[in-house]
């Protein structure tokens, strides 16, 4: 039974050192040059850069210089954050102000 209990606890600790080091495929929507696009993406790389330090990769996109991109993804309303990598596929929608509260539901802890 011992011996048991530590493959599990040994398998449980190695998918949690991966999930540690998982690389994050993260895209923000925003419309032009307005001070709420300017304010979502310092937010987004401020919390980036403090929970995800090189481990994520981040493409700004403006849905007005690239429209096709858009409805790929069923962008509603921006500025719109979505984590493509890893799955499952997740939306924030917002000013990225309180975005640091759904970082879990992102797949993210600190």
């Amino acid at each position: 039974m011992k011996n048991k209990i530590s493959r599990t606890t040994r398998r449980f600790e190695r998918a949690s050192q991966r999930l540690g080091r998982q690389h994050f495929v993260l895209r923000l929507y925003v419309a032009g040059a307005t001070s709420g696009s300017q304010r979502a993406i310092k937010n987004v790389k401020s919390l980036c850069e403090r929970h995800l330090k090189g481990r994520y990769q981040l493409e700004v996109i403006d849905i007005y210089q690239r429209p096709e991109l858009v409805n790929s993804v069923e962008i509603i309303a921006v500025p719109a954050l979505v984590k493509v990598m890893p799955p499952p596929l997740r939306k924030f929608i917002g000013d990225m102000s309180r975005f640091e509260q759904s970082l879990l539901g992102f797949g993210i802890g600190s």
